[in-house]
């Protein structure tokens, strides 16, 4: 299988975290994708230019980033990261749906700030986010000690740590200040194997293709 990337997308690494933790790692070739240029070889591939975007064994295309995760997760039949029935499932996917939301919102506010002259960017939709992520981040420092945020690894903690990550690349440490259990939360989780071995020095400093995808 290959596996479309760019090197910062905070939802690409959603992906790569899952191929290593499921041990996946031989049997999915990761290839970073040229997007926002025009006439890149990779709208040939994919015509949304969107990433994580997969081609299975059997040549067919998938995109997103929860899909691909889903599809990757159930290939050995033994799902790691699909929540089983019950009341945990629902609290679990609670948690996922608040990481994603706060993810989300960075992606709109880090597309202004990364990909738009200075003279036309919008100080409406930058602040709307910056508040947004304000909230959901305090959210988080209230949330964080839940016990579906610890081991096993599971979405939920996917879906935040990278979204703390993306966080960190355009606000720098602005989201830790008065947050020390989310930020001590964050720093044991970039030790996760799975996690670390995404990181690169591209994670500190800037790329020339910073598409954050689906």
């Amino acid at each position: 299988m290959k596996l479309y990337i760019t090197e910062l997308s905070p939802y690409a690494r959603i992906v790569r975290i899952v191929i290593l933790e499921k041990g996946l790692g031989d049997r999915v070739e990761i290839i970073r994708a040229q997007t926002r240029v025009s006439g890149s070889p990779y709208y040939e591939i994919n015509p949304s230019g969107r990433v994580p975007y997969l081609i299975r064994d059997d040549g067919e295309g998938m995109e997103g980033s929860t899909l691909i995760c889903a599809y990757l997760d159930q290939l050995d039949d033994s799902p790691m990261f699909t929540p089983s029935a019950g009341d945990p499932r629902w609290k679990l996917q609670c948690l996922e749906a608040s990481a994603r939301s706060m993810l989300d919102g960075l992606t709109v506010w880090g597309r202004e700030l990364r990909h738009r002259p200075a003279d036309e960017r919008s100080p409406r939709i930058i602040e709307h986010e910056r508040e947004r992520s304000r909230r959901l981040a305090d959210l988080w420092e209230g949330r964080i000690g839940d016990p579906l945020m610890r081991d096993p690894l599971n979405m939920a903690q996917n879906t935040l740590v990278c979204a703390l990550l993306y966080a960190s690349q355009i606000l720098g440490p602005e989201w830790r200040a008065g947050r020390p259990k989310l930020a001590s939360w964050f720093e044991g989780a970039l030790r996760w194997p799975s996690v670390a071995a995404t990181l690169s020095a591209s994670d500190l400093g800037e790329s020339e293709d910073r598409c954050p995808g689906t």
